[in-house]
């Protein structure tokens, strides 16, 4: 899943962070009471604003409990065993599939 985020911004709101995923802002808040790798910070409102680094996260964390099926237990136990080994494979295919999809797009305008 590539998400399109602007790469300049520090931080992204809920209702940003939840379209990109195409998903209720609901589940996004649940996942930060059930993950500790999601820290994002909360403005004067106590609105949440995330990071790059959450949305990272947040990708990852979707990857697991909506693409291969991890229950919610399944995922935090594979994020605290090889975190940063997971981390580093999901950012390379997470590359791939965005130079796929730019590559597929210069095909169909040839």
């Amino acid at each position: 899943m590539h998400i399109n985020l602007s790469a300049d911004k520090r931080y992204y709101s809920i209702g940003e962070v939840a379209k990109a995923f195409g998903v209720n802002a609901s589940l996004i808040r649940f996942w930060d009471s059930e993950f500790d790798i999601l820290k994002p910070k909360k403005n004067a409102k106590g609105n949440r604003m995330f990071t790059p680094e959450d949305v990272k996260n947040l990708q990852l964390i979707y990857h697991l409990v909506k693409e291969r099926g991890f229950t919610l237990e399944g995922a935090r136990t594979h994020l605290k065993e090889g975190q940063k080994k997971t981390l580093d494979k999901f950012e390379i295919i997470s590359k791939l599939e965005g130079i796929k999809s730019e590559l597929t797009t210069i095909k169909n305008n040839i």
